[in-house]
Formats: structure tokens, sequence, C-alpha cells
């Protein structure tokens, strides 16, 4: 079965241990193996390893001796609790031998623990990890974390945060890798350790990474999500690295076209979004049909109004200062939202 992006985070704090199985896939190596970390230490405990009820397969070294799956799905351990088998760095040409082994498991055996890169839709793994009621297939993608992942996160670390505190992690997370937002949240509960007060702005500000880079998509997300406030934040961030006015503008116009086509599709923006090229995958893509469907598309076409206006003005024979008015442009997108 597939799990979504909405609610893998869920799962990956309680996985069922009466499944059979777990793929967890993705292009950012470091939150697959945050994933898979979490999922283990919530399926298995903390003494797992001591007691050997964890067994850990290297994709290379099954290849090369496949019966070495089964034997450790089906091997009886010493110590009570919950067993696990993860196989990591799985490609397409191990779907045989886990397909093999999903055939013969049966209730009790261990748990089978799956790591991959991105793959495919069509790509045999998870065709087998979807295809099977026993098992789920978990894909994480290039998307910063959510609300829930962030408050997971806090409570695993025994953080306690402001909501200032709150809005600030949240605009970190849009900006730095997820292995290195959740790095940040460590430090930041060692920074906190004898502190009685909730962490703010500035506690998360002191422990932030100093590289943190903004992208383009950050800034139109927050305007398309109505967060006014995180617009200042963000285009100083977008400003000390090299990005100007002109590019936030034409970014904007092409962000709003895209969000006016789906929301103007006869069948609505959840078939307007199947129309796009080139196509949007994953979480992007459920963002792009809510803000879509948020916005309606009056108000897109009055955004796209603004923007054009914007436009003008900036490449004018006599321009006004040209940050202030892109980000006065920004504010007004982000209060448009809501206006009938």
């Amino acid at each position: 079965m597939k799990l979504s992006a909405r609610d893998a985070p869920a799962y990956f704090r309680k996985p069922d241990p009466a499944k059979a199985g777990l793929l967890i896939f993705g292009a950012d190596a470091v939150r697959v193996a945050a994933a898979r970390k979490d999922t283990l230490a919530a399926l298995l405990g903390p003494d797992a390893d001591e007691e050997m009820r964890l067994t850990r397969i290297a994709a290379t070294d099954l290849r090369k001796d496949p019966a070495l799956l089964l034997d450790a799905v089906k091997a009886v351990g010493f110590f009570p609790g919950a067993r696990a088998v993860l196989v990591e760095d799985a490609t397409d040409g191990l779907s045989d031998v886990l397909g093999a082994a999903l055939g013969d498991w049966q209730t009790g055996d261990a748990q089978i623990v799956v790591t991959a890169g991105q793959l495919t839709a069509k790509a045999k793994l998870r065709k087998l990890f979807e295809g099977d009621p026993r098992t789920y297939a978990a894909g994480l993608y290039d998307a910063p974390p959510g609300r829930d992942e962030i408050e997971a996160l806090i409570a695993q670390a025994g953080l306690t945060v402001s909501a200032d505190g709150m809005a600030a992690l949240t605009t970190l997370a849009r900006t730095v890798d997820p292995g290195d937002f959740r790095q940040t949240v460590e430090k930041l509960a060692l920074y906190m350790a004898s502190e009685t007060n909730p962490a703010g702005p500035q506690d998360i500000a002191a422990c932030a990474p100093a590289s943190a880079e903004a992208d383009l998509d950050d800034i139109l997300d927050v305007v398309s999500e109505a967060e006014t406030g995180q617009i200042g934040p963000i285009l100083k961030r977008l400003y000390a690295q090299g990005v100007q006015p002109v590019g936030i503008c034409i970014g904007a116009h092409r962000h709003f076209r895209r969000l006016h086509a789906v929301a103007s599709d006869p069948g609505g923006p959840g078939q307007g979004i199947g129309r796009l090229r080139p196509p949007v995958f994953g979480p992007r893509r459920d963002q792009i049909v809510r803000q879509a469907g948020r916005w309606g598309r009056q108000n897109l076409e009055r955004a796209l109004t603004l923007i054009y206006e914007t436009d003008l003005s900036l490449r004018s024979s006599s321009p006004p200062p040209a940050r202030a008015l892109v980000e006065r442009t920004l504010i007004r997108l982000s209060m448009m939202r809501d206006a009938r």
C-alpha cells in the first residue's frame, strides 16, 4: 500500500508491527536515513541491536547471496520482542529477492524494512510494496518538513517553543536541507537545556546554520499561502544571495500563471493539475491543487494583473525603488487570496 506524504511521518513514528514490510525511498539520502531511524526505533525499541533483534543486510551482499534475506526473516531470536531485517540502498534488481521473501512471510517473522533512492512510479520495488496489502511504500520528496513533522521533531528533542519561535522554525525548515534542520533542532535542545523559557526566534537564530539560504519557491509559497509575516525575512535572504527583484517578479508571474491554469480547468483543480506541462509530482502537486482551489480563478486573474503592472514599473525608464516595490506587491498578493 502507498503511504501519502501527509501520512508517512506519522507512520514512521508509530509503525504497524503486524505488517510484513516497509519501503522508504527518495532522492534525499539524509531524509530517508532519518525516516528509517525513526521507524526502527519505534518498531523495535532502544535495545534492538544489543538483543540482536535487528539484522542489517547491504544490497551488495544480498545480490551475492539472496538466501541471506529469507534466513534472517525466519530466524528465531533469543530475546522476546519485535524483529526486523533492514536492507539498505536497494534497487529494482532486488525486487525478485524481496518479492520471494515477502511471499514466504508469515505472522511472527521479522519485518522487512527497505531503503532506496529515487524511484519512478513504474519501478518494480514500488509496485512490489505498493501492491501488497501487507506492506507500505513511502516516498520522501524534495519538500520542506510539514507542521506535523516539525512538531514531532520538537517533541522528540524535548523542546518547548513559543509561537514566534514556531514561526521562525517553519521559515527555517523551508530554507535548509531536512538533515540540517533536524540537526538544528537537536542543537537547539542542547542550547535550551538550562533554560526555563520557551525557545524564541533569537534562540533559533543562534542555532541556525550560518549558510541557510532561501529558494525562490519559498517566497512564492508563503505568498500563495497568505503567510504575510514571513515575506520580509525570506526576501532578505534572497537578496543576500544575489537574487534580483525582477527575477522574483518573473518567478511570481510563472507561479501564478500555473495556478490560474489549474484553477481554470473545467474539471476543477484536481483535473487541471494533470494537464500541466511539465507535469508536477509528489507533495508539490497537492500543494498546487490546494493553492489553486483556495485562490480561485477570479482572484488569480487579479493577482496576475498586479504582477504584470509591477513588472512594467520595474522595466520603465524611471522605475521606483525595486525592492520596496516588489515587497509591497508580494504583501498585497498574500492579502488578496481571501478577498472576495
